[in-house]
């Protein structure tokens, strides 16, 4: 697949929920840059919600903006009554698994009833397509061998990531029920630019270049799947594009990292001591290791990563040295009485 463009029936228009966000932004930026669709973005803006995430896109013709939450039915409706949409892709989320630790309410809410809406709304308004953007995280754990695939069982292991599967199992219970259009997407773990700095890369880079301790959980050793999230927003438009109706694709870099290697990496790219690195108590339920089989996006539908994660990882440490403002901005309020709250210490 020639992704220069975005298939042989490019869509028209997209509601883009959480778009704001950190894959949001970037999945608006891939339409806007390689395709002619007019895209409304939905996103209430909470915490990781950033407008100026979207600097350069919302131009109110193109691309459109409407503050909202995806479980207020009402805002949901008025979109998608206004004129007919080809599709909507649901990267509205809470994500963070710490959080959902500390407070699972706002994941059902958000994650499960928020599908839920979108999904009896697309129903309503005749939508074409629903894409589900979902997560490794549904399956669970691995050991030191194997991989996940789209057969593998559903076993979350925090209320995230059993928020998550939730709402993967009513996208497919409208697909058989209803004979929706519908599609799933779960991808390993992304990094990149405008993500926010509670997850693990940002937050090292950022406490690092601060001379902070870098928090690391237990011995560090729990393994990822690093995938920069251009690769990620090609899949998700891939699987958007050519994906079977009612199928699930796995999306992952073939990144396997230990994250304490990750650590370790981006203190050598800004030139500081690995005695930054402080063990703090292993997260309650902590996934030990997490790797994709993307064999089915990539013989179906022609999709590879495309970025080598060095060279992925060096960009991004970049674009923070380089975007100081926005990570100002990120980083006060309410993330400040986060941080304090989950590592007792202040920024």
């Amino acid at each position: 697949m020639n992704y220069e463009s975005l298939g042989e029936n490019p869509v028209t228009r997209l509601l883009v929920s959480g778009g704001a966000g950190f894959i949001g932004s970037n999945f608006v930026r891939l339409l806007l840059q390689r395709s002619d669709a007019d895209v409304v973005v939905l996103d209430a803006l909470t915490y990781a919600g950033n407008l100026h995430n979207l600097d350069g896109c919302i131009d109110g013709n193109r691309c459109s903006f409407v503050k909202g939450s995806i479980n207020d039915t009402v805002v949901v409706d008025d979109i998608l009554s206004a004129r007919p949409f080809d599709g909507i892709v649901n990267i509205a989320a809470e994500t963070h698994v710490d959080r959902s630790i500390a407070s699972a309410a706002p994941f059902i809410e958000t994650n499960v009833t928020g599908t839920l809406v979108l999904l009896e709304a697309a129903r309503r308004h005749k939508v074409g397509r629903f894409l589900q953007v979902s997560t490794d995280e549904v399956y669970g754990s691995l050991g030191a061998d194997g991989v996940f695939t789209e057969a593998s069982p559903l076993d979350p292991s925090s209320p995230y990531s059993a928020s998550k599967a939730s709402a993967d199992c009513l996208v497919n219970a409208f697909v058989r029920t209803y004979g929706m259009d519908a599609v799933i997407t779960r991808c390993s773990n992304n990094y990149g630019p405008y993500q926010f700095p509670e997850k693990f890369i940002p937050l090292m880079i950022l406490n690092a270049r601060e001379d902070r301790p870098l928090p690391i959980y237990g011995d560090g050793r729990q393994v990822r799947d690093w995938l920069h999230v251009d690769d990620h927003c090609r899949g998700i438009m891939a699987a958007f594009e050519h994906g079977r109706a009612g199928e699930v694709y796995n999306i992952g870099g073939f990144g396997e990292r230990e994250n304490i290697d990750v650590a370790r990496t981006i203190l050598d790219v800004l030139g500081k001591p690995h005695s930054l690195m402080t063990h703090v108590a292993d997260r309650p339920g902590h996934d030990r290791r997490y790797a994709i089989d993307p064999a089915k996006i990539s013989s179906e539908l022609g999709w590879k990563p495309s970025v080598d994660f060095a060279e992925g990882l060096a960009s991004t440490i970049r674009w923070y040295v380089e975007n100081d403002a926005w990570c100002a901005s990120v980083r006060s309020g309410e993330y400040r009485e986060y941080y304090q709250r989950q590592y007792g210490t202040t920024l």
